[in-house]
């Protein structure tokens, strides 16, 4: 009996494991020079000590070509949508790489690939 409420009070005191944030869908157009891109996201926001608060596109190398920062946590709207405008793509990049990012866990692996139009 005592192992077990230790056990339970172990488990107790161990604290949440936050899970990532995780794009979910990517509409991308172009516009003049650049291209815009309409980001859905997924996060369980907390409020501030844990929230979505970023995200990028890259190239396939990891180079950024694009980043938008996420002003508050959205904890009642799941998921949400926001854009990025005017990003410039290099000559010959035809696929981006969308990631998100949370107060917590930082970068995710749950991303998107997304081939230009």
């Amino acid at each position: 009996m005592i192992k077990k409420t230790l056990l339970l009070l172990s488990l107790a005191a161990t604290p949440a494991v936050a899970d990532p944030s995780s794009v979910h869908h990517v509409k991308v157009s172009k516009s003049g020079n650049g291209y815009t891109f309409d980001v859905t996201i997924r996060h369980t926001d907390t409020g501030w000590d844990d929230y979505a608060d970023t995200f990028r596109v890259t190239d396939t190398a990891g180079n950024v070509l694009g980043e938008r920062d996420l002003a508050h946590p959205h904890v009642d709207e799941q998921p949400f949508t926001r854009s990025i405008s005017g990003v410039k793509i290099p000559a010959g990049v035809d696929t981006v790489i969308i990631e998100s990012h949370d107060t917590v866990t930082g970068w995710s692996t749950n991303t998107k690939t997304v081939k230009l139009p």
